[in-house]
C-alpha cells in the first residue's frame, strides 16, 4: 500500500492526510470514477453522429473536453469530480435542435456557449443559489424526470424500438436484431446496476457490442489502434450571434436551467457525501468547482462537446474513498490514454449504447416523487413539464410551458405570494416564445 505521509508534496498539494485519504485510495477511486463514466465516450459521439456530426472528430473532441475539464477540477478545486458532456444537453442539441427543428449545428453550439457564459457570470457573482430560488421548487424537482424521459425516448429511437407511424409513434420491429439486442441490454445493464457492479455501463456496452458481431449489428473497424482524429470538423464551428435570435430563447433557457440545476445538485450532493460540508474551506472548494464547470460549458462548446456538466457518476469515486483532486486527475489520465483506442468507440453500435440511455434516463425519474402532489397549483405545472417534453418532443417547449402555466395558475388561484419576482420578469420572454413558435 502506498500511503502519503504528512509533509510530502502530494499530501501538501491535495491535503490527503487532512481528508483521511492516501495515494492508493485516490488512484482506485479515480479508476472507479473512470469506469462509471467512460460510457460517455461512446454515447455522446454516437448521439452527435446521428445529427450529422463526424463521429471520429466528435469522439476526439469529447475525450479532450473530459480530460481538460476533469483535470481542471482536480488541480484548481481539489475535488473528486468527473466532468463530461451531459446526456440531456447532447440530446437537446442532436435530437431536438438539429434533427427535429433543423437548427444549424453551429447555432446550437452557440446556445450552449451563451448558457455557459450566463452560468459563469452567476458563479463569479456568487448568485447560483439565488437563481435556484427563482424557479419553483416543484418544477426544479421535475426537470430531472423530464430530461430523463426524453433521454429514454432517444434511446428507444436509436435502437429501433420506436418508430414514427401514421398515428404517431409506434412500436418498432422487435424481431430485428437491433431492438432485440437493445431490449436484452436494458435487462443486463439494469441488473448490473442493481448489483452495484463497478463499471456496469461499460461492461454492458462491451458485452452487447460483442454479441452484436455475429448478429451483424457491430461493424469491426479496419484498425484497432490509431492516432486520434483531428477536431477540425467540430472545433470552433460555432455561431454565437445566430444563437441569440428571439425564437431560440426557450432553448437557451433550457440549456441554462438543466445545466445549472444538474451540476449544482451533483456538486452539493457529492460534497456532502465525502464529508466536507463542515470542514474549513469547503465553501471555497465548492465555488471553485462551480467556476470550473461553468468555464467547461463554454470551452466545451468550442470543441463540439455540448453542455459539459458535473456527472452524477462522480459518486462512484467518492464511494470508493476519493476525497481530493487526485481522484479527478487519475480519471483524466485514463481518459487521455483512451484517445489511442478511438476505433473501439466508433465500432460500438447504437443498439449497445441505447440501453445505457434508457437506464440512465429512467433512473433520473426519482426526483418526481418529491413533487408536492397535494397542491394542484404546484403539481400541474410540474406534470406539464414532463408531459410537454415528451409529447412535444423537446425539453425547451416543456420547461417553457411549465413556467408559463405556473404563473397563470397561481394568478387565477389567487396565490400571488407564491410567485417569485424573477418569474414575473421571465413571463414576457415565455409568452414571446409561444407567440413566435405557434403555427
Amino acid at each position: 500500500m502506498t500511503d502519503v505521509r504528512s509533509g510530502s508534496k502530494l499530501d501538501g498539494w491535495f491535503r490527503l492526510s487532512e481528508r483521511g485519504s492516501s495515494v492508493r485510495t485516490e488512484l482506485l477511486a479515480g479508476l472507479s470514477m473512470f469506469f462509471a463514466s467512460a460510457y460517455a465516450v461512446v454515447v455522446i459521439p454516437g448521439m452527435l453522429a446521428k445529427a450529422g456530426v463526424p463521429h471520429a472528430a466528435a469522439t476526439t473532441g469529447t475525450i479532450l473536453t473530459i480530460v481538460l475539464a476533469t483535470a481542471a477540477v482536480g488541480f484548481f478545486a481539489n475535488m473528486p469530480f468527473v466532468l463530461a458532456p451531459g446526456l440531456g444537453g447532447t440530446a437537446l442539441v442532436a435530437a431536438t435542435l438539429v434533427q427535429q427543428q433543423h437548427v444549424p449545428y453551429p447555432v446550437a453550439m452557440g446556445m450552449v456557449f451563451w448558457s455557459g457564459v450566463a452560468i459563469l457570470a452567476l458563479s463569479l457573482l456568487g448568485l447560483r443559489g439565488l437563481l435556484a430560488k427563482v424557479i419553483p421548487q416543484n418544477i426544479r424537482l421535475a426537470i430531472g424526470t423530464a430530461i430523463g424521459l426524453f433521454i429514454v425516448y432517444i434511446g428507444f429511437k436509436l435502437s429501433g424500438m420506436l418508430e414514427p407511424g401514421k398515428s404517431g409513434l409506434e412500436i418498432g420491429d422487435l424481431s430485428s436484431p437491433e431492438p432485440l439486442l437493445a431490449l436484452g441490454g436494458i435487462v443486463l445493464v439494469a441488473a448490473l446496476q442493481a448489483r452495484k457492479v463497478p463499471g456496469a455501463f461499460v461492461i454492458g456496452i462491451v458485452v452487447l457490442t460483442l454479441i452484436g458481431i455475429p448478429l451483424g449489428v457491430t461493424e469491426l473497424p479496419d484498425h484497432w489502434f490509431q492516432a486520434p482524429a483531428g477536431v477540425g470538423p467540430v472545433a470552433f464551428h460555432i455561431d454565437v450571434w445566430g444563437a441569440l435570435r428571439p425564437e431560440y430563447l426557450q432553448y437557451l433557457f433550457a440549456f441554462f436551467a438543466s445545466e445549472l440545476f444538474s451540476a449544482t445538485g451533483v456538486v452539493l450532493a457529492v460534497t456532502e457525501r465525502i464529508g466536507l460540508t463542515e470542514r474549513e474551506g469547503q465553501k471555497s472548494n465548492i465555488n471553485r468547482t462551480f467556476l470550473v464547470d461553468s468555464v467547461a460549458i463554454t470551452g466545451g462548446s468550442m470543441f463540439g462537446a455540448p453542455s459539459v456538466t458535473t456527472y452524477a457518476e462522480s459518486a462512484a469515486g467518492s464511494d470508493a474513498g476519493g476525497r481530493t483532486g487526485l481522484t479527478s486527475l487519475t480519471t483524466a489520465g485514463l481518459f487521455l490514454v483512451l484517445l489511442l483506442f478511438t476505433p473501439f468507440a466508433t465500432m460500438i453500435p447504437s443498439a449497445a449504447t441505447a440501453p445505457v440511455l434508457v437506464v440512465v434516463g429512467l433512473s433520473m425519474m426519482r426526483g418526481f416523487k418529491k413533487v408536492d402532489m397535494t397542491d394542484l397549483t404546484e403539481a400541474i405545472p410540474a406534470g406539464l413539464l414532463v408531459a410537454c417534453t415528451i409529447f412535444w418532443g423537446n425539453f425547451g417547449n416543456g420547461i417553457a410551458a411549465a413556467l408559463t402555466a405556473y404563473v397563470l395558475i397561481k394568478v387565477v388561484a389567487g396565490k400571488f405570494r407564491d410567485i417569485h419576482l424573477g418569474m414575473w420578469i421571465m413571463l414576457p420572454i415565455l409568452v414571446l416564445f409561444f407567440a413566435t413558435s405557434a403555427h
